[in-house]
């Protein structure tokens, strides 16, 4: 066999005004290489940072995405490499002053004829999955359910071939909180909205203990949930006249361990049999509710995987359905896109408003929005946040943001469109408050590599590099770095990943994390004191 010879010295210049771009090349590329332009390089350059395309000189501005993503520290020379430590962070942009709902809204015309299967709900909703999820009120009981959900899936979930799983929704908070604070509205409103994801088809089953601050009723109140036309009180548990069915392990008609397995195992049959009797229908893709996030990012990010969700996530709007992006920290420094995007003003107050709220949340915690970049993005040639992102809020697509939901709001009916849901940026709880915003379907793009995956809802991962596409080739579902190899477009990757998500809601497809039941803990959001 030939040996391959080496490919030329590939760089990805975003802007025709960067004085930067990146190494494409696996491996990167050694000092001395000689590109077509007759540019030399300096200092060998890993794959994926920055390369000086020009002199640089101390103080001025190091441009990619022809933004300024930070100031020479000291003069570079064309052909260095450009690090984070050559680079000053400019500071955040103000949030007064901005462009309000002034960008005009791109033409994006209808995309019809496009189906799934799936599960249709009582409250109109629509799920791509048939889970039984049975909803903690607090840490305490997260021993107790894992052990009885260990039991339902070997004794009783093989006799309902119709349901997919079942998972408890174990979570770290209901005590030992500062429940009254104002911010604790956010952690308990979460945990209520996840307990009525469109993918658990609204079969409610809750585990108390029993002397917690967040009971029951607190957590789902009365009107709070739909009941199902066939359930009757007797049914239901204690709370039979709040419409709750709730196991609650310190009643004493519990004596022993098993006493209380039994009683979950009691109330999961009934929940069972209801969700076995449901089928999946054809139903328009507008309901898809689609999450989108990225983590592990790496400077192929913004070059691959993002662009081509974001084309995807045009599409999906175009179709009628709801998509989501997130990660306050993460668009901070690309503010003046997101409200010059806004479908109103009233939109974009509304963006502001979340912004500002979490600036102040980071300056109580004597932090700032720098702290985001982690070891691995900086590996991965991303210098710091403002460069981050750039390339994070590209998998936005372009249609105008419809609407802006708070940590842990649920998506009214009809709301479609492009939502901003205001998050952290953390996979954790990002992947958690979208779950409470009514996320049925989630896509995960990375640069460095992460095993990430949700119980609650399949999760489709968008490798950034081919290089990683190979090495994880039973983790990635779709490899974006064929863009960048020159094999793909980012319009094909696009549609591919459209053309992906329809079978994975349809359940013709499984992704790599459900395959290997890769499931990662669900993570609350609590800027409320801990007491």
């Amino acid at each position: 066999m030939q040996p391959q010879a080496p490919k030329p010295p590939l760089t990805i210049r975003m802007h025709e005004a960067d004085n930067v771009a990146i190494v494409a090349n696996d491996g990167g590329l050694p000092a001395g290489t000689v590109f077509p332009s007759g540019l030399t390089l300096r200092d060998k350059v890993p794959q994926g940072h920055k390369l000086a395309l020009v002199d640089i000189a101390e103080g001025e501005p190091v441009r990619r995405y022809n933004v300024t993503i930070g100031y020479a520290h000291q003069a570079i020379p064309a052909g260095s490499w450009v690090h984070e430590r050559l680079l000053k962070m400019p500071a955040a942009r103000e949030l007064e002053g901005l462009p309000m709902a002034t960008r005009p809204a791109p033409e994006l015309p209808p995309l019809t004829g496009y189906t799934f299967e799936g599960y249709r709900n009582a409250d109109g909703s629509v799920g791509t999955r048939n889970i039984l999820a049975i909803t903690t009120t607090v840490q305490c009981v997260a021993g107790v359910v894992e052990f009885a959900v260990q039991r339902i899936k070997q004794e009783l979930l093989p006799r309902f071939p119709n349901v997919d799983d079942v998972v408890g929704l174990e979570h770290t908070y209901g005590c030992g909180v500062a429940i009254d604070a104002p911010d604790a509205v956010i952690p308990i409103r979460t945990v209520r909205n996840i307990t009525l994801n469109p993918n658990f088809g609204g079969e409610v089953m809750v585990v108390s203990l029993g002397c917690e601050k967040l009971q029951p009723e607190r957590l789902l109140p009365p009107g709070s949930i739909p009941l199902v036309d066939e359930r009757s009180v007797a049914d239901v548990g204690v709370n039979a006249e709040a419409g709750l069915d709730v196991v609650c392990l310190q009643s004493e008609e519990h004596v022993g361990f098993m006493s209380m397995i039994d009683s979950i195992m009691a109330s999961a049959l009934l929940h069972l049999e209801r969700l076995n009797d449901r089928r999946r229908e054809t139903v328009p893709a507008s309901e898809l509710v689609v999450g989108v996030q990225c983590g592990g990012s790496d400077a192929f990010s913004g070059v691959t995987a993002n662009p081509a969700v974001g084309f995807a996530a045009d599409l999906l709007v175009r179709a009628g359905a709801t998509i989501m992006f997130s990660e306050n920290t993460e668009v901070r420094d690309a503010v003046e896109q997101l409200t010059s995007r806004a479908a109103t003003p009233e939109v974009a107050s509304d963006i502001v408003r979340e912004l500002g709220w979490y600036d102040r949340y980071l300056d109580r915690g004597r932090v700032d929005r720098s702290a985001n970049t982690t070891p691995g993005n900086k590996a991965g040639g991303l210098s710091n946040i403002v460069e981050k992102a750039m390339g994070s809020i590209i998998k936005s697509g372009s249609a105008p943001i419809s609407s802006v939901l708070a940590p842990g709001e649920k998506l009214a009916p009809g709301q479609k469109g492009l939502v901003y849901a205001a998050t952290p940026a953390s996979d954790f709880i990002c992947g958690t408050l979208q779950l409470a915003a009514g996320m049925n379907l989630h896509v995960f793009t990375t640069g460095r590599g992460t095993p990430y995956g949700l119980a609650e809802c399949p999760v489709v991962k968008v490798a950034t590099r081919s290089d990683l596409a190979r090495r994880w080739h039973d983790l990635m579902d779709i490899n974006a770095g064929r863009i960048a190899d020159g094999e793909a477009t980012i319009e094909e990757t696009g549609w591919e990943l459209f053309r992906f998500l329809l079978d994975v809601a349809s359940g013709r497809k499984k992704t790599w994390a459900e395959q290997w039941k890769l499931h990662n803990a669900l993570v609350l959001f609590n800027p409320a004191p801990v007491t």
